[in-house]
């Protein structure tokens, strides 16, 4: 592919509240930390668009709610996504412990697809003093599931960009995987169908 060739890819970011979702986010996109802390209503969408594998990509990233009252609604925009950030802060153990929970979510509505669903957990707020989950445990978990795990900071930028793009790769294999398979099924003659073309 070449980088005249645009693709757009939808992530999406979802955790429990007040994890830093958004701070994440807007880390990435903007490269700006609000130390004001709002909710999440529902979802908000940012974009930014990256050169990966000489692939321009446009990634759409929906910012979803983590409250549970918003559970089913969020649920709704993991349709049509491409890859997924499983988000906790290493300071709120429950945070790290309902991971299973929003990666159930999220596959339940994703599978059954051929090729596997693209994602990442982020630890966030390593910068914080008061550590809940350690790094060994949370690894742990990530490797039993085969998922990447980083240690992140929305406040200090550290592994952020990493992360995201390293979930946007992903997702571009799988994106191109997928394009792959549906062109040679598409095209596929088998010598049977050839045979019959006899005359009557």
């Amino acid at each position: 592919m070449n980088p005249r060739k645009k693709v757009d890819l939808k992530l999406i970011i979802i955790g429990a509240l007040g994890v830093g979702k958004t701070s994440l986010l807007h880390q990435y996109v903007h490269k700006t930390f609000y130390e004001d802390y709002q909710t999440t209503l529902g979802a908000s969408i940012l974009s930014k668009i990256i050169i990966l594998d000489d692939t321009t990509l446009k990634l759409q990233i929906w910012d979803t709610g983590g409250q549970e009252r918003f559970r089913s609604m969020v649920s709704t925009f993991y349709k049509g996504s491409d890859g997924c950030i499983l988000a906790f802060d290493v300071t709120d153990l429950e945070s790290f412990e309902v991971l299973d929970t929003w990666r159930g979510d999220v596959l339940a509505k994703i599978i059954p697809m051929e090729q596997s669903y693209p994602m990442v957990v982020l630890g966030n707020k390593i910068d914080l003093a008061d550590r809940q989950v350690s790094q060994e445990v949370a690894q742990g978990w990530c490797k039993e599931k085969d998922i990447p795990y980083f240690e992140v900071s929305a406040k200090n930028d550290i592994n952020v960009v990493q992360a995201f793009e390293t979930l946007a790769s992903r997702a571009l294999s799988r994106y191109r995987s997928i394009l792959d398979n549906y062109l040679t099924d598409s095209i596929k003659l088998s010598p049977e169908d050839q045979s019959r073309s006899g005359c009557c």
